[in-house]
């Protein structure tokens, strides 16, 4: 789509394209090892607990020696699709005690 090497310049590409002009000059930041490890050990835990959210998973976490906070577990569980598995409001449903006459 952009090409960088093109005699109209990036930004008005850009703006032709209707894009932000960051998304061109972006370069995505590889992934450290001590996540890669955490995210191994996140997902053995999800997997022995699927109930476990992230504060839950934290507290296991430290309880192992490893000083992580909820936000950063948080961000690594979205990263992986994992989400705690509780039941959750039904919102859909109507109240019976709010009837509609």
């Amino acid at each position: 789509m952009i090409d960088k090497a093109h005699e109209l310049p990036v930004t008005w590409q850009v703006q032709l394209l209707d894009l932000p002009r960051s998304t061109v000059f972006y370069r995505p930041q590889p992934m450290s090892e001590s996540d890669h490890q955490l995210m191994r050990r996140i997902d053995k835990l999800h997997l022995d607990h699927p109930f476990a959210g992230a504060r839950m998973l934290r507290h296991m976490l430290r309880l192992e020696k490893m000083a992580v906070g909820r936000q950063h577990i948080s961000t690594l569980m979205k990263k992986m699709g994992i989400e705690a598995l509780y039941r959750k409001a039904n919102t859909s449903r109507r109240n019976q005690a709010h009837r509609r006459s």
